[in-house]
């Protein structure tokens, strides 16, 4: 199975909304369309929609990171929402939760940061 990455801008709030599977064969893709997005339409801060997401590794970890310090440095902030267990647990287990917030639903992200 691939990935399947949409994304939509909603004020300076970028949201990613992940399918399928995120794993080396597709955390470049990821990154650059990440990346460009940010650049591209003055992002400030990244909700992750991981409801769909059925698999990652630890090439998806590295993006999500990389994206993560990326928002950092411009005094944004990264949310995860709508997380399954097993990649919730993966998250867990990485320490990622230790610096990126975990909101119930994509809509309480938006709210968190001022987005409605």
């Amino acid at each position: 199975m691939s990935l399947h990455i949409e994304m939509e801008v909603k004020q300076d709030v970028l949201c990613i909304r992940l399918s399928g599977e995120l794993d080396h064969h597709s955390a470049d893709g990821l990154r650059d369309q990440a990346a460009t997005a940010i650049e591209k339409k003055k992002i400030h801060h990244i909700i992750l929609n991981l409801e769909n997401l059925s698999f990652m590794d630890s090439s998806g970890l590295g993006v999500i990171l990389g994206r993560y310090k990326q928002i950092k440095q411009l005094g944004g902030e990264m949310i995860v929402c709508a997380i399954s267990p097993p990649i919730q647990r993966l998250f867990e287990m990485s320490g990622l939760f230790k610096i990126i917030r975990l909101e119930l639903t994509e809509e309480y992200a938006l709210q968190s940061l001022g987005v409605a």
